[in-house]
Parts: C-alpha cells; structure tokens; sequence
C-alpha cells in the first residue's frame, strides 16, 4: 500500500527534500513544523505577504531550511529548501530565493546556537526602530526582551549582536531562538508588548517594565507548547 506525506507524517517517519538528493533525510515533522510556523505567523498577523521562518538542518549543521520566495500563508511542504551558509539553495530547481535569505544564513553563521530565524516587518514593532524610545517587557509572557533590543542601524553596522531579538530601522526584527515553537512564541509575544507598550506610553505617566531580575526568575519563558498547537489549529481554520 502506498502512503501520502499525511500519512508518513503521522508516522514521524523521515522524508528526503527534493533538492537535498544524496544527503541525509530531514525529519518530515520538521518541514511540516516550519510550514505551520509560515502560516501561524500570517495568521497572528507577524508577516503578510512578506516576512519568512527558517530552520537549521538537524542533519547538517552548515545548512538550513527555509521556503522558497512566495506569501508564507502560501508556503506547502514542496516549497521548502534547503540552504548553504552562504546564503544559496543547495538545489533551487528553477525556484526563486528572497532576497532577504542571507539575514538568515549570517545568524546561523555567526550563531551556532541559534535553530529558528524570523523576519518580520510587523507595523507595531517599525516605531521602537525608528525613536529613541526602547523596546521593554511590559509583562511576563515577553519576559526574554529584558535584556534589551538593539537597533540595527544599516549606515553603522558593526556586527552580530547575542540578543534574541534585534530591531532594524525603517524595516523590522528579527528574532532567534533555538526551536521554531520557540522562535514563533517570542515573535508573538515580542508584536503583542510593542502594543501593549505603546498603548502605556499613550495613557501617560510613569511605567512599570519587567525587571531583569524578574525575567530572569520567569523560568516559563520559553515555554509555548500549549500555545503552539493552538497556534497550529487556528492555523489550519479548526
């Protein structure tokens, strides 16, 4: 009898990428975790017809896995590929990269530890990146920006920063973390307080961030696996 990729996926089995021929096989559940993670994202409003999520390989560290250049709501199982460090397709065939692919491949290069990427260009996020006002935890569920955002200025860039999340002036963020529920938590959390941080500064007054200490002490902070499968079935329309 022969099975369809929903079956082999139930199974947890592993299934080759089209372009990754002669490699070893990437986990099914990771392509289809990094499709959920493109469709999660255009549903909680982070990316629209633009903005992507990558993963590095499992199987080969030097490499990661990312869509080809479509609307990531768009984004299947058969538009994912596979990526060099340097930032080009180990096997394209005829399909187009975005051109923003190399965000991806720099932060992988330059940050072993680091599995998940995001881009993003999210309307709430471009004023934090544009000001001189900072981007700080307003509450417990964006806890891991307590050590600060920095801005990427692209006139004075000076190198890879170590923080989870980096603003980019006139454009977005970006955000890493080392699983995709994880890189997809953060990236939601990290929209939600830019909101919730603008309507405070709205209201006027003095305003209560989230201590270092106190985020630190948020143990949790990473946890979204209940979040993720309802992320997931939002997703999906159930």
């Amino acid at each position: 009898m022969t099975m369809n990729r929903r079956e082999l996926l139930s199974l947890g089995v592993f299934v080759l990428l089209p372009q990754a021929r002669g490699n070893e096989p990437i986990p099914a559940d990771l392509i289809s975790d990094l499709v959920a993670a493109n469709h999660i994202l255009a549903t909680e409003g982070i990316v629209d017809g633009y903005g992507h999520v990558s993963v590095r390989s499992p199987r080969n560290k030097d490499r990661f896995l990312l869509s080809r250049s479509i609307a990531p709501e768009s984004v299947t199982m058969a538009d994912i590929l596979e990526y060099g460090l340097d930032g080009e397709a180990i096997d394209p065939k005829g399909k187009t990269s975005y051109k923003e692919r190399y965000i991806h491949s720099e932060i992988y290069r330059a940050r072993p530890d680091v599995n998940a990427v995001v881009h993003c260009h999210a309307p709430s996020l471009i004023p934090f990146g544009v000001t001189t006002v900072p981007l700080r935890p307003m509450y417990h569920q964006s806890a891991f920006l307590a050590a600060g955002v920095p801005v990427f200025e692209i006139r004075e860039a000076g190198g890879m920063t170590n923080m989870l999340v980096a603003l980019m002036r006139g454009h977005g963020a970006v955000v890493v973390a080392d699983t995709i529920p994880n890189v997809v938590g953060r990236s939601i959390y990290l929209e939600i307080n830019a909101r919730v941080q603008s309507q405070a500064i709205a209201l006027g007054g003095p305003i209560t961030y989230i201590d270092p200490e106190e985020a630190r002490k948020y143990a949790a902070s990473d946890n979204y696996g209940r979040a993720w499968e309802l992320w997931k079935k939002k997703a999906n329309g159930r």
